[in-house]
């Protein structure tokens, strides 16, 4: 689709509209109605009638796909309704995910299952309420039609229950949305593409003329996705979110987590755990790797965006910019999470270190240590965190009671109260998140026609740093039998 940056197209219409789940918070920010949506409205959301005003379209991009430029790829199940203006001025897009073709589609049936789609809701207001930045999800639909799966790409593909998300954002727009432009050589589209998108997003860069003003501006906008590209991964950081397929048209412009496909949690603190079975050789996507892989397609951004900024250096500052905000973004995350106000001793950064390689060699839960050590007595709060606490040797026990006399004592030299710390590290340590057994557990249910364990969950979910009486299930270790269970321990890119 040479020459355009979005194509017109309808959703296909599914046989019946299921209401799954319904975000009455996120509908009343809208200016929605809140209640839950009567006959007329499921219909839009599940695209088998549009609302007045509504043009939909798919959006056309490329993309560097696990390293490799993989060319035209564009919205292939996704299909945005249209925008919606809110009282403060602002807009947010609506958009169908599982809505049917689209010319992207690429031999593909543009559906989406009901465990996919359920764990994009699920994540995108999980990620909403532990303070990390990201795309909504306002309304998750069955279809009452089978979608046929090969869930692990071994030749047994299944048919499942379909299902349709409604997302929204301020825009969806992503890196591959430019580099499409620049590989084609399209460069007046590309120039248009950057002058709408600063226009309507980020409008403090929309003023200049002339050559000289517009590659400045450029720059300075890119500079600006550079940091907000930054403060999402460290928050991914701090809360043990793995993206699982950090390609370069699964990042936002606006630096929210965008695309929840193989997504999952940190249980046993592992730098190389990736969840996605595609990526499990490489290990190109895994937790300890994101940063640097925000960096590289931060990159490849900029080497879009280069023909019409024709300022290198403008661009290299850009990503310095990157680095710098990352390393202070993730230094004040984790000393918060420690109970710190700084980590900016020299001996902060061995302080750190030795933590996480003590994290690493016996499996140990990164949420609940965190959590506990706002809490416990510091030998407590590994205990509770380890998978197999008697398993450890005498000298893991001799180090660990180590670095914790070192935190201690580090945290008696800022000569705050108790009280203060424990609620700067509770603000930062949720003690609930979607661990991937407990969306295991939803998805088999709701499959089964029960949404009990969803609605369950999503309720436990809106508030992940308060303990919550009867709950105690939500903030408990991954069970033994969920460790190789399809869902709980590896999902791959089929959805």
């Amino acid at each position: 689709m040479p020459g355009v940056c979005y194509s017109l197209i309808q959703p296909t219409p599914v046989r019946e509209a299921r209401l799954l789940a319904w975000n009455a918070s996120l509908a009343q920010q809208l200016g929605l109605d809140a209640s839950v949506p009567d006959a007329a409205a499921m219909q839009v959301l599940v695209g088998n009638a549009l609302a007045p005003g509504m043009r939909p379209y798919a959006a056309r991009y490329g993309g560097h796909q696990f390293g490799n430029w993989a060319g035209q790829l564009g919205d292939g199940r996704a299909i945005t309704l249209g925008e919606l203006l809110l009282a403060d001025g602002s807009v947010r897009e609506l958009q169908l995910k599982g809505a049917g073709q689209t010319p992207y589609s690429r031999f593909a049936d543009g559906r989406a299952v009901l465990r996919s789609s359920l764990r994009e809701y699920l994540c995108s207001e999980a990620m909403h309420a532990l303070g990390v930045p990201t795309t909504r999800a306002l309304s998750l639909l069955g279809t009452g039609e089978g979608v046929v799966r090969d869930m692990f790409y071994d030749g047994r593909p299944e048919s499942e229950p379909g299902a349709i998300v409604c997302r929204v954002a301020p825009s969806f727009v992503r890196f591959g949305n430019f580099e499409i432009h620049a590989a084609l050589q399209e460069l007046d589209v590309l120039r248009r593409l950057l002058d709408w998108v600063i226009g309507h997003h980020f409008p403090q860069y929309a003023s200049g003329t002339g050559d000289v003003a517009d590659s400045r501006r450029y720059a300075d906008w890119f500079r600006e996705v550079c940091e907000r590209t930054a403060v999402m991964v460290a928050h991914w950081m701090r809360v043990g979110f793995v993206h699982g397929v950090m390609n370069t048209d699964n990042m936002s412009i606006l630096g929210l987590t965008i695309d929840y496909g193989p997504y999952g949690w940190l249980e046993g603190y592992e730098p190389g755990w990736t969840p996605n079975t595609t990526d499990a050789s490489g290990r190109r996507y895994c937790y300890g790797n994101q940063p640097q892989i925000a960096l590289w397609n931060l990159a490849r951004l900029a080497s879009a965006i280069l023909p019409v900024v024709e300022d290198k250096a403008a661009l290299q500052d850009g990503l310095e910019h990157y680095r710098a905000t990352f390393a202070a973004q993730h230094q004040r995350l984790f000393a918060a999470k420690l109970g710190l106000r700084s980590l900016d001793r020299p001996e902060d950064e061995s302080l750190l270190a030795d933590l996480f390689g003590l994290l690493q060699q016996a499996e140990t839960d990164m949420t609940l240590f965190f959590r506990g050590l706002g809490a416990l007595e510091g030998r407590a709060a590994v205990a509770l965190a380890l998978y197999e606490p008697d398993a450890l040797s005498a000298e893991q026990r001799a180090a660990w009671d180590a670095w914790l006399t070192r935190h201690s004592e580090r945290c008696r030299d800022e000569g705050e109260p108790f009280e203060v710390r424990r609620e700067r590290m509770n603000a930062h340590n949720p003690l609930y998140v979607p661990r991937n057994y407990l969306a295991q557990q939803a998805i088999d249910a709701a499959t089964l026609g029960d949404l009990g364990p969803l609605q369950t969950l999503l309720r436990v979910l809106e508030r992940p740093y308060t303990e919550q009486a009867g709950c105690e299930a939500y903030a408990a270790k991954r069970p033994e039998w969920a460790r190789h269970k399809p869902g709980c321990s590896a999902l791959s890119c089929s959805s």
